[in-house]
Formats: structure tokens, sequence, C-alpha cells
């Protein structure tokens, strides 16, 4: 008789554990950490991913199998999930491979605000540029950028999934990694068809003029009004200081009185009251390709920063993920995605045997400012910033514990910080934010530029027996 293939399904996700060298050991359960922190042999040594370090055993005295590392990249997200593969007897005799996933994590990118600020720093320049010198010459455009530049929104995405991930080799016996490296043909996405070697040359309104195809497609009146026969506008939906582009469907013909009333809002805004109107106009309206040209501009940028960290990498297709996360009848999350990243034969029985049920979401939210100065909504310095960042121990984005003693908040709390130089510093915590004296605080962990919170897994609660 052959033996049995364990099934553990969706369950609790496992603690990382560290040698009392600080050598990472294999992760264990949650129910072995808590014995073994109240047996004094083991302490916290982080909390976000919590991981705990022995006191009494030695890498060199421990049995260290590794573990795999996979990622799938996202332009707003990347999922990162440590898997534990083994090989297992089947039911006929055979031998196939189980996959357990050990600890997910999400990470959420900023990528967009970078973008906006990136955008809004411009305008203060142009700005001043103008008013102090209004004949100024146009600046020569003969910068060079260093082979492998990319703008800093797209930099951010690499940088912080690199940051994670080396997070992760240093907590977890880490002994390869997987990540999905996928390209998108936005030639053909914004077609919406497949295309021919004809079509990908000259693009699919060769010969077309953006404003002779607006004045065809709009019947050469106004998409807000319907008035003809007045001077039309070429007019963005999206407008662009809110991240809309020059894409075709982007764009629509409005009158002046039309272009003027909608000013820099949104079209969903501006037709509120006209549903119509405003279900017609969104017919048009594609998904934005911001994604999916970020992905393409990273992708191979990405794998080649993972192989700084020592382990091989490996790189899969979208394709393989998408058929090993359907054939386990998974849900289409990140950290699912990375959970299905790589080879799994699931034909001849190979198949994911455990889920993590919670999820950390490590959000990245930068290590403050370096501008001296809060400017307002012009541009102008509104206020001052000191120029310390360090207030009674404690610096912003610290993960503290609160012991209160009177009045509403009374209690224990846990959350980030936000100093104060008078000493009263703001906690947020997940009841909500309050005021807190530094002298009731107590430092958990630095400010490592993420914020962490947890989220369940989507997830069904059984997976397809073996054996």
């Amino acid at each position: 008789m052959h033996q049995p293939v364990h099934t553990g399904g969706a369950g609790a996700g496992r603690v990382l554990v560290l040698s009392k060298d600080g050598q990472p050991l294999m992760p264990c359960h949650p129910a072995r950490a808590r014995a073994l922190m109240s047996g004094g042999r083991a302490v916290v040594a982080r909390h976000a991913p919590f991981t705990i370090r022995l006191k009494d055993r030695t890498r060199a005295g421990s049995e260290v199998d590794g573990v795999q590392l996979r990622i799938d990249p996202g332009s707003r997200g990347t999922g990162l999930v440590l898997t534990d593969d083994k090989e297992e007897a089947g039911p006929q005799g055979t031998t196939v491979m189980v996959r357990r996933g050990l600890v997910s994590v999400e990470l959420r990118h900023r990528g967009d605000r970078i973008r906006l600020r990136m955008r809004q720093r411009a305008g203060y320049r142009r700005r001043r540029r103008s008013a102090n010198r209004r004949y100024r010459a146009p600046r020569s455009a003969n910068r060079l950028r260093p082979a492998g530049w990319l703008p800093p929104s797209q930099r951010h995405r690499i940088d912080t999934t690199l940051s994670v991930a080396a997070r992760l080799c240093r907590y977890a016996p880490v002994t390869e990694i997987h990540v999905e490296r996928v390209a998108f043909d936005i030639h053909s996405i914004v077609a919406g068809r497949p295309l021919t070697a004809a079509e990908y040359r000259q693009g699919t309104l060769a010969g077309t003029e953006t404003r002779a195809y607006l004045h065809a497609k709009w019947n050469r009146g106004c998409a807000y009004c319907g008035i003809t026969g007045v001077p039309l506008n070429i007019d963005h939906l999206t407008p662009r200081s809110r991240g809309g582009s020059n894409r075709l469907s982007n764009l629509v013909l409005a009158c002046v009185p039309c272009n003027q009333a909608k000013n820099n809002r949104p079209v969903e805004v501006f037709l509120a009251d006209r549903r119509d109107r405003l279900a017609t106009i969104l017919q048009q309206v594609r998904a934005p390709l911001h994604d999916a040209a970020a992905m393409n501009a990273t992708r191979r940028q990405l794998t080649a920063a993972l192989g700084a960290l020592g382990r091989p990498v490996q790189a899969w297709s979208g394709g393989r993920t998408r058929w090993n996360r359907s054939a386990m009848g998974l849900a289409k999350t990140h950290t699912l995605d990375a959970l299905c990243v790589g080879r799994l034969d699931h034909e001849n029985g190979d198949a994911i045997v455990r889920v993590p049920l919670r999820v950390l979401v490590a959000e990245a939210t930068g290590r403050g400012s370096y501008a001296r100065t809060t400017p307002d909504r012009f541009g102008f310095p509104r206020l001052r910033r000191p120029r310390t960042k360090q207030h009674f121990g404690y610096v912003t984005g610290d993960l503290v514990r609160a012991a209160v003693p009177t009045g509403k908040w009374t209690g224990t709390w846990t959350g980030r910080v936000s100093v104060r130089a008078r000493g009263q510093h703001g906690l947020t915590t997940r009841a909500g934010r309050f005021s807190v004296s530094h002298r009731h605080l107590r430092l958990l962990q630095r400010a490592d530029g993420y914020g962490y919170t947890f989220r369940p897994e989507a997830t069904r609660s059984t997976f397809r027996k073996i054996g």
C-alpha cells in the first residue's frame, strides 16, 4: 500500500525562524512558535513578517531542507509566496510533487503616487521659470540617460520588489527564486484583435488623422451636448492632470462652452446628471495601458535584479501560471498567482495542497520627504518642516505599542506612530487615530518604509484530495 499524500487544505501561515546566530531555519507552525516563546527558548526578532529567534540552536545543529520564493509581479501590486515542494507517493505508487504555501506577502506599490508627485513638481518648476524669466530660452534636449534608465515610478516597482524579496531571503532558507515574466502585446490590445504583419508596421489607423477620425466618429458634433456647426476642440475624457493619456479612446470632440465647463473634471462627474449621454461616451472608453506598459518596461530588469540575491532565478510564462491556477481551482489574486508560478504537472498528480489563510499586506509608504517646506496647491511655501525626523526616540512610521492609562482611548494599542516635536505623537490603529504621549509608547519595530496589515486569502475551503 502506498502512503497517502498529506493534504493540509487552507490553514495558518508559518512563522519564520532564525538560529541563535541569526541564520534562517525552516519555518514552523504558529503553535510551535508559541510553545518555544512561552518556554523561554525563543524571542521575537521581527513583527512583520513575524519572525522568532531561537536561543539554543544553531544552523549547523538543525535540518534545513530549503524553501522556494515565488513572485508574481504586477504594476500596482506584487505577490510573494514562500513554498515547500516535496515529493511523496501517489495513488498508483508513482511519485508526485506537492506544494505547500508557507508565507504569503502582497506588496502594494506607490508608483501612481510617485508619478503624480513628479508631475506636480514639474508644474511647480514650470511656474517658477515662467514667473522669474518669462522669455527664457528652451533648454537643450541633449541630456543623456544611462543604459537601463527607468522613470522613478517604474524603478520603484523593481526596488521595492527586490527589497521585500531580499528580506524574505534573509529570514527564510530560500534556495531558488521563481518569477513570472509576462509580456503584453499593447498594439494588439489597442486594436482589440490579433494583427497582421502589415498592421504591426503601419498601425490600425494608418493614413488617418486624429481630428478627421474624431469628426467622423462623433458626426462633427460635440460629444457632450450634440451641437453641430460650431468650432470643436479635442478634449480628454480623463484629463491629463488626472493621469489621462492621448490614446484615441480617451479623446472626444467638445464645443468651447462644454470644454470650459468640464475643465479638469472626469467625464463621470461632468455628466452625472445625463446618464444616457454618459453611457454613450463610455462605450468607446477602453482600459488604460499604463499597467501593461509598466510591466513590459520592467520585466527583464526585475529578473536581472533578483539574480543579485545569490539564488538561481527561473522565469516562467503567465500562461503556465494561469493554467496551474485554473487546474487547482484557485481565485485570482497576486498571492495565489505567485503560489502557482513554476512547473506543476497536475495531469500526473502534482498539486497545491496548502494555502495560507492570511496574507501580510506590505504597502510602500516611503521614508519621508527631502523637502524642507510644505507647499500649498500653487507651489508656494506654506510652512517649514523640522530638520530632525526623530523626536523623543521615535520616527514617523515606527511600529509601537501604547499603554494609555486614562481617557477615551484607555487600554493597550498597537500601530504606526506619527511623531510631533512637542512629544504628543499621533498613533494610527485599526480602531482609529488618536494622540498619545511619548511616555506611554514602547518601540516594537523601526520604520522600514512599509505599512503592514493583514487580509484573508480568497480561496476555497477544500482542496482536491490525493491518495
